[in-house]
């Protein structure tokens, strides 16, 4: 099969013919149709993160497709079944985080596209307890992004506390920011969409921001309080560290920070502000089988549909090359042969 394969840190991606996957107990085999680029592939091709992924290692924790085969032990999906490969490939399902329904958090989970391969390949292989189905109805470019971009947001919002009604600002309207703004929309809240680029802010409009804000020419923060006095929520899916500190300012008394974005830098956190505020600061990644079925219902019902632009897996290193430009509106899904 083929497949685009990181081979060396910092190197360019080589596509190539590797083995299809064999399987082992309770695993499927699916027919890779889509995959969405998240800004984690490329942080796993440069070796960003103090936890390095394998190597070499086929990129894509966003592959959607149809299952070819299924081993023994495999009960509940069949052959033919549409579903989707999530950035949690596996968890040990007996620690006290699986247990108490944080499987996220567990040790010893394996990552799809970073501790094994993914789904940059014409096929990829899953537990079968892990992967999510997709309805009938999803096409599956535009659901790709769910499997990540879609839920991460979706989880970071629902862990903010905010409640319908409030004001919740998203720093970063990108391939994350652009369906974060959407599932805060659908779950009630007033957004403030924030970004340094006029295009993406535009796209936020266009998909129902209640304030746009250009970082660049003005202070988000100053901005925020003046017009409504500070957001009950702030969520960063941005990569930058400024971002981060802009939207620790913009929440108010008695807010939250959701932090999503990884960017290799650290957070100062001002303590005395921290207390004096009551403001809490979470950390959010992706989310758990039961939150991914929630976002993908979302979309399911017309209320959050991804900004797309499909590329062949060909293409791979012009679009990696295009995101540290921040040249991509919205999300680049590779589409395979």
């Amino acid at each position: 099969m083929k497949a685009a394969v990181v081979n060396e840190f910092n190197q360019k991606l080589e596509i190539k013919d590797v083995p299809v996957p064999t399987l082992g107990y309770g695993e499927i085999l699916v027919k890779i149709k889509a995959c969405g680029v998240c800004h984690t592939d490329l942080h796993a091709a440069h070796g960003d993160w103090p936890v390095k992924p394998k190597l070499p290692l086929i990129p894509g924790h966003e592959g959607v497709g149809i299952i070819e085969e299924i081993a023994e032990g495999v009960t509940s999906l069949k052959v033919g079944d549409r579903v989707g490969i999530p950035w949690l490939y596996s968890a040990c399902g007996e620690c006290e985080y699986c247990l108490t329904g944080r499987e996220t958090l567990c040790p010893d989970q394996l990552n799809s596209g970073y501790s094994i391969d993914g789904a940059y390949a014409d096929y990829c292989k899953a537990p079968a307890q892990y992967v999510v189905k997709i309805p009938d109805h999803l096409d599956f470019a535009e659901v790709s992004p769910i499997f990540c971009a879609g839920v991460t947001t979706y989880k970071a919002l629902k862990i903010s506390d905010a409640k319908p009604g409030d004001w919740v600002a998203i720093y970063g309207i990108g391939g994350l920011g652009h369906v974060a703004l959407q599932y805060a929309k659908a779950m009630g809240f007033n957004v403030i969409a924030v970004d340094i680029q006029d295009d993406k802010l535009q796209l936020a409009s266009e998909l129902g921001a209640d304030l746009t804000i250009n970082g660049f020419n003005v202070d988000p923060v100053q901005e925020i309080k003046d017009k409504v006095g500070g957001v009950q929520a702030a969520v960063s899916v941005a990569v930058t560290k400024k971002a981060f500190e802009q939207a620790y300012g913009s929440v108010k008394r008695g807010g939250t920070l959701v932090v999503v974005g990884l960017p290799n830098d650290e957070l100062p956190i001002p303590i005395f502000d921290t207390v004096l505020n009551g403001v809490t600061v979470k950390g959010s990644i992706v989310g758990t089988r039961k939150d991914l079925q929630e976002a993908i219902d979302f979309a399911a019902r017309g209320l959050v549909r991804t900004n797309i632009e499909t590329q062949p897996l060909d293409s791979i290193n012009d679009v990696f090359n295009r995101m540290e430009k921040g040249q991509i509106n919205g999300r680049v899904v590779l589409t395979m042969s």
